[in-house]
């Protein structure tokens, strides 16, 4: 070998040892810098809780996720919130299946058809999961508390409130998120009961809208079509009456049509004080997802719970706006 080749052998193994101690040097750097943040970001929680929603992305659903996380925050309780994209109780029923798969400390959810929610409420019951309804009753399964809305008596505040609006005379056309789930069969129920006694008053039809403010529109506009002695709307899910609205700014004179909706979405609002929505069902979503969260750490460590709470129910309309922000209204917290 050469004086050249030498040279260039030693040259290239002392720049392959180099090479290869900044690489371990680097390598251990990024390791041991990454340890400690990750020791770090381990927290300890008391109890793991999943909560279900009926749609994830449901804005009213997102206000009970938000008192949720916030109690789990205070009580030091790890919170899961996972459940179906879209409304579909096939999904939602496996996402309550995986939760207790997974060994999880509690479970809430809704128990919105007695036929399908109500044996697997009891399977996980019988595997030591506590189960807690919570906007959606499932009385008949062994769940071990409600909180939520008295579904029945918000429906018949709807048509009470009608009833004074209307003078007792309107022609009414009720759309409903679903024709099948608890929730919504109880809003309905509710409403037909207050205004049955009303001689003035006609339901006209019942449609369902899938809990979707697109099929909450397109039903609106094929009921003003198929039925145009209709002047009178009644929503039952928090999409419904955003729908109707939509159709009715578009299609007819503000004043035309009275609606009647649910819940307290900024857009339900926006519709309020600008007079096409003329009244809604208000409920207290963030209430229900914080109080859960205390009652299933009560149930767990032993304490004596009421089988059924009800949160507040009332009417809201252009008047009870608050004047400093007319086109909103937060969830009480």
């Amino acid at each position: 070998m050469g004086r050249l080749s030498v040279m260039a052998y030693t040259f290239g193994t002392l720049f392959f040892i180099v090479s290869c101690s900044f690489s371990i040097f680097y390598g251990v750097k990024v390791v041991t810098h990454d340890l400690p943040s990750e020791k770090k970001a381990q927290v300890k929680y008391n109890y793991h809780f999943v909560l279900v929603p009926e749609e994830l992305d449901n804005e009213y659903w997102r206000l009970v996720e938000k008192g949720a996380k916030a109690a789990a925050k205070d009580y030091g309780v790890m919170l899961e919130y996972v459940g179906p994209k879209q409304s579909n109780i096939d999904d939602h029923l496996k996402a309550i299946e995986m939760s207790a798969a997974s060994k999880v400390d509690g479970i809430m959810t809704q128990g919105l058809s007695d036929e399908q929610f109500t044996p697997l409420i009891n399977r996980v019951i019988e595997k030591g999961i506590p189960v807690i309804t919570v906007d959606t009753d499932a009385s008949n399964s062994k769940r071990m508390a409600y909180i939520g809305t008295d579904n029945y008596y918000s429906g018949y505040l709807a048509g009470k409130a009608l009833i004074a609006d209307t003078k007792g005379k309107a022609n009414v056309a009720i759309i409903t998120g679903s024709l099948y789930k608890n929730h919504q069969i109880q809003r309905v129920k509710g409403f037909e009961d207050a205004v049955k006694a009303e001689s003035g008053i006609q339901i006209i039809d019942v449609w369902e809208s899938d809990i979707s403010r697109v099929q909450a529109a397109e039903k609106a506009y094929q009921i003003l079509q198929e039925h145009p002695e209709v002047n009178a709307f009644y929503g039952t899910s928090a999409l419904d009456g955003i729908g109707i609205a939509q159709v009715v700014q578009k299609y007819k004179n503000n004043g035309q049509i009275y609606i009647m909706a649910f819940d307290t979405l900024p857009e339900t609002l926006t519709y309020i004080q600008k007079g096409i929505i003329n009244a809604t069902v208000v409920q207290e979503p963030y209430e229900m997802g914080y109080e859960a969260v205390i009652m299933m750490i009560d149930i767990i460590e032993g304490k004596k719970v009421p089988s059924i709470i009800h949160t507040n129910t009332k009417i809201l309309k252009v008047g009870d706006l608050p004047p400093s922000h007319p086109d909103r209204m937060e969830a009480r917290q």
